[in-house]
């Protein structure tokens, strides 16, 4: 990338552009920032714009409005675009009816599409929506009370935080977990299942508000309820339904069997915490001889409808089974920094082509740290001592976080890339900052200097969600001030069971 800017650009001279005005392309490093819509001859009184030049017009966040992204279609012209090959320039895209209908060279776009007022993006980044691969939405009351404790903390912390859920608070902690979501970036999250005892619609009331598409799933290690919960949501623009075992050892292998043969015929991925703390890898070892995983590819409930979550202790054959099953693992780095027993090898699975998303499993919701935290981890579990020092660079964690944690929640054919016939679910990110400036490799730059803090829009299936860090059509300081009355009540009954090393005099 770097003074040669992206593809797509318009070849000329970087300080230079027409008219001989001084640019600041080589301030940031290749990146025209003053619109490169002027550099296609796209603008003036017989362009594709009409009358006003796109250099000056305002540009940032400051120049563009909300109400820029309703209705049913709109004629997207990014400055840059994350296509699955890459960032590229002198591209729009078409949105109609929720979904990506064009994407191609802006000018032939713009030319085609005369009867739309085209929503220009300078400065701006157009970018697919992050996919969380694993998150606990009925977790989101726990915050710091789960920080320094021992592995399997779902013992002492989460099971009785859920427990102590009633409708109205399992509603709003997902709600809540969903906006946290939003603004994180994420346009998709997969719910692991939830031990609250009520029914999985309070969850789904709270996604279906906050507008984020959601793989919905149902705890059926006892076999009962999982064909209804899957006929319940079958069909649904944003709720996509699955099914769950917590962990191999809380389900008779006939049940687990049972259900991941149910998932198959039904197209839906069973959920299932695989080899993450050692405590539950010998238990396993103790109770049926073999590890969870290995377990699970006995049962013959391994398959490409599973997706195993942390998979943080894997040995070199299980990883073979991974990838001659097709199973999908969901890679979650900072729950290893905060609780876990290891860190998967990412690197090493990518490598041997096992399929793999990325998640949160709630801790944080702020999917360019994600990236960070994957990338760092792998960094220093595994890269510094193989003299590694690339560690998959910036492309392998977009890609991974994006469409392939979509493939891993099996919606690989309904979103994570901007691509025609996929669900419009992108964000707009401001390239304008310091942190970006010089710009030289924009995949690393997005892994490694991004933040939450650029993201101005975020829509998902084609309806704007998010604009600059806060819902348009609905009120989210509420949801956040009833939040704040509801959660300690519920860590009050919850009784939790932390453990607070004793303090050195």
């Amino acid at each position: 990338m770097g003074q040669q800017g992206l593809p797509g650009e318009p070849p000329q001279d970087p300080g230079t552009p027409p008219g001989g005005q001084q640019d600041t392309a080589a301030a940031h490093g290749g990146f025209r920032r003053r619109g490169f819509l002027v550099g296609m001859g796209a603008t003036g009184a017989s362009g594709f714009l009409g009358g006003t030049a796109a250099a000056d017009a305002p540009h940032g966040k400051g120049a563009l409005r909300p109400e820029r992204f309703h209705g049913t279609r709109q004629l997207l012209v990014p400055e840059v675009l994350l296509l699955p090959e890459g960032p590229v320039r002198g591209r729009a895209v078409l949105v109609d009816g929720g979904r990506f209908r064009a994407v191609g060279p802006a000018r032939q776009l713009l030319a085609q599409h005369r009867d739309l007022q085209p929503v220009r993006l300078d400065g701006h980044l157009l970018m697919p929506g992050f996919v969380d691969a694993h998150h606990h939405l009925t977790q989101s009351f726990g915050k710091a009370q789960s920080f320094g404790q021992p592995s399997e903390i779902f013992k002492t912390i989460w099971e009785p935080l859920e427990h102590a859920l009633d409708e109205e608070s399992a509603y709003v902690s997902a709600k809540l977990a969903a906006l946290e979501a939003l603004r994180g970036g994420f346009t998709t999250v997969a719910d692991a299942g939830t031990r609250a005892p009520v029914d999985v619609r309070a969850v789904a009331r709270g996604t279906e508000e906050a507008g984020i598409r959601c793989v919905l799933s149902k705890i059926v290690s006892k076999g009962t309820g999982g064909p209804a919960h899957l006929a319940r949501w079958d069909g649904h623009p944003l709720i996509h339904p699955s099914l769950a075992i917590a962990v191999p050892e809380d389900a008779p292998g006939k049940v687990i069997k049972r259900t991941a043969d149910l998932c198959a015929e039904a197209g839906a991925v069973l959920q299932v915490h695989v080899n993450e703390h050692l405590a539950s890898v010998e238990r396993s070892l103790k109770s049926v001889g073999r590890r969870p995983l290995e377990h699970l590819h006995h049962l013959g409930a391994l398959g490409p409808h599973t997706l195993g979550a942390h998979a943080t202790l894997l040995t070199p054959a299980e990883m073979r089974l991974l990838a001659g099953s097709g199973a999908a693992i969901s890679y979650n780095p900072v729950a290893s920094a905060w609780k876990g027993n290891g860190v998967a090898h990412a690197t090493m699975l990518a490598a041997m082509g096992v399929r793999f998303g990325m998640g949160t499993d709630g801790t944080r919701a702020d999917g360019f740290r994600l990236l960070d935290a994957g990338e760092t981890a792998q960094r220093l579990a595994y890269g510094m001592a193989a003299g590694d020092s690339v560690c998959g660079a910036g492309r392998l964690w977009l890609e991974h976080a994006t469409a392939r944690s979509a493939d891993a929640l099996g919606l690989g054919r309904v979103t994570g890339e901007i691509a025609v016939g996929k669900a419009a679910d992108y964000l707009v990110v401001d390239l304008n900052v310091p942190e970006l400036t010089p710009s030289y490799d924009l995949e690393w730059e997005l892994v490694r200097l991004a933040g939450r803090d650029q993201i101005t829009a975020v829509v998902v299936n084609g309806k704007l969600r998010l604009w600059q860090g806060w819902p348009p059509d609905w009120d989210g300081p509420a949801l956040v001030a009833r939040a704040a009355r509801l959660g300690p009540e519920v860590v009050r009954r919850a009784g939790l069971q932390r453990v607070e090393p004793a303090q050195n005099p």
